[in-house]
């Protein structure tokens, strides 16, 4: 997390406009989902890729790594697309498991890979958008939506605390290493109980801090918050505007043909 909040502000397209950026990632989101293509899909992951590695300076095995985690639930959930459990062989390709047989379809595999690429598509947008673009600049974007405050204000405060607990999580958990908290599972187990008591307690008292000293800033309700996003520039209204137009060009034509 900590990790994705420095790429975010160190971005090369830090300074373009969040608007311009969440349109740019949530039209083509929508694109990939809706046209449910392969071209579409590695379309939109080169490009999304391309603008957060090589545009805004991303480290491309961070990048890359960062894909594991959804792939791995991908390939779990299309794997009950491909395989079936039947009693009978329904296909030329059929292991025997016990009384049953693993069947496997074989038209199924072209829509389970183009279930996963579509997947990986949406989500190289949901990264270009948060490696990109600090949280403190979509915030801004949700109140140009005109999103209700209080929403607002809950968003940034989870996401202050995210920090806060992580940077105590890992203060106990480096006091518990240094005593062999860790030593074998059993040991393990009792110091995450331990960590994880402490850490609602010590949450609990900060959250009343927190509290306290906003206000002793005369809170009055409202969060404020200094925000340096540029406003959106003719040109990159045009260029977000024709990538778009392209691939929605892409899209009907694609459909077309099929």
């Amino acid at each position: 997390m900590i990790m994705l909040d420095k790429m975010a502000y160190s971005s090369g397209l830090r300074y373009i406009s969040p608007c311009v950026k969440a349109f740019t990632a949530v039209t083509t989101l929508l694109l990939c989902v809706t046209a449910h293509s392969a071209v579409i899909s590695l379309i939109t992951l080169a490009v999304m890729g391309g603008l957060t590695v090589y545009k805004g300076g991303a480290c491309p095995l961070y990048y890359i790594r960062l894909y594991r985690i959804p792939l791995l639930f991908l390939v779990l959930s299309t794997f009950t697309i491909v395989v079936s459990i039947s009693k009978e062989p329904l296909s030329e390709v059929a292991l025997p498991l016990f009384r049953y047989y693993l069947t496997f379809k074989g038209d199924a595999f072209y829509f389970a890979g183009n279930l996963i690429l579509t997947a990986l598509g949406a989500v190289s947008c949901l990264y270009f958008l948060s490696l990109t673009t600090p949280v403190t600049d979509l915030l801004y974007v949700l109140d140009i939506l005109h999103c209700p405050g209080i929403l607002v204000e809950l968003l940034l405060l989870v996401y202050r605390f995210i920090f806060v607990l992580y940077d105590m999580a890992a203060a106990i958990t480096v006091s518990q290493k240094s005593r062999l908290g860790n030593k074998d599972f059993k040991t393990s187990l009792h110091a995450m109980s331990g960590m994880l008591v402490m850490l609602l307690i010590r949450a609990l008292k900060k959250s009343n801090l927190l509290y306290d000293a906003m206000e002793s800033r005369c809170y009055n309700g409202k969060i404020l918050v200094l925000r340096e996003s540029a406003r959106a520039s003719r040109k990159e209204i045009v260029m977000a505007a024709a990538f778009e137009a392209v691939m929605l060009g892409i899209c009907l034509l694609l459909r077309r043909i099929s």
